[in-house]
């Protein structure tokens, strides 16, 4: 088997399966703690990033594409987009949102922007060792090693959202806080991991964009963190309030509809500029 294949389908393989692991070993060893505090939890967050990188030291795929540098000389515009697109992409669907009556913003009125700011801080300073280890699974590892394959970019970054999505289950399942999962979501919970799937597929569009065309992991991963840290409080803090049917279209959360199709256009304009940029290279 073509090594750089048979690389990929062991960091899918310990992608898919680290989170059951995780769980397996808290189960056999009687675990008290709370699951995000458990040896469980980081072999869940650690065994695809962890995988990769041993392969890359010791599997024969070496460094050249890990996207380790941070190339701001050439690339500094494409944090500026890892900055801007989802505050852009999300003020576009809360106004979209408002002018439906879809959503009630009362939740700034009542509690302030400050307050806003302050929670979205926690959060971004709580999402940089979970980001660390999935961006460095993902588009450290996954997306330039896809693309080293010969791989399509688009069915590349397919293939890492479908692989993405599937990492998350155990922690939706099992590790995540339930009353923390439903205070965040405006579906039942197998309705939102269907929606989950969809939305993250044009997502991955993207972040793989945005990694091949910045030749690096740290805008992406800026990225990642900027999403969690704005979009998380809005429900789960009661910030905004999205009723009705269309919620799950119109929430301005990376798990809403429109959201992630404006992710997806971005990724492909991405994709696009790209290409030009190769044929005229």
């Amino acid at each position: 088997m073509n090594k750089i294949i048979r690389n990929i389908i062991i960091v899918a393989l310990f992608t898919v399966g680290g989170g059951w692991l995780g769980i397996w070993l808290n189960t056999v060893t009687s675990n008290t703690q709370p699951p995000m505090q458990s040896l469980g939890v980081l072999v869940w967050l650690a065994t695809p990033a962890l995988s990769g990188m041993l392969l890359r030291a010791f599997g024969g795929d070496g460094w050249k594409d890990s996207g380790f540098g941070l190339n701001l000389a050439s690339g500094w515009k494409w944090y500026l987009v890892a900055i801007l697109v989802y505050p852009l992409a999300a003020l576009l669907t809360f106004g979209l949102a408002a002018l439906f009556g879809i959503l009630s913003a009362d939740g700034f009125a009542a509690q302030g922007f400050n307050a806003y700011l302050s929670v979205a801080g926690t959060m971004f300073v709580g999402s940089l060792m979970k980001n660390i280890f999935e961006e460095f699974a993902w588009r450290g590892y996954l997306t330039p090693r896809l693309d080293a394959a010969k791989v399509h970019p688009i069915v590349n970054h397919l293939i890492v959202g479908v692989l993405w999505f599937s990492w998350h289950l155990p922690y939706y399942y099992y590790f995540l806080d339930r009353a923390i999962l439903e205070n965040s979501i405006t579906t039942s919970i197998p309705v939102f991991l269907v929606i989950g799937l969809l939305v993250m597929l044009p997502t991955a569009i993207l972040f793989g964009e945005l990694r091949l065309l910045s030749k690096s992991v740290w805008p992406v991963f800026i990225l990642h963190n900027v999403i969690n840290a704005l979009s998380m409080p809005l429900l789960m803090n009661g910030f905004i309030e999205v009723k009705g049917p269309l919620a799950p279209i119109f929430t301005p959360t990376n798990e809403g509809i429109i959201t992630s199709i404006l992710f997806g256009v971005a990724g492909w304009m991405l994709y696009q500029y790209r290409m030009k940029k190769q044929a005229g290279s």
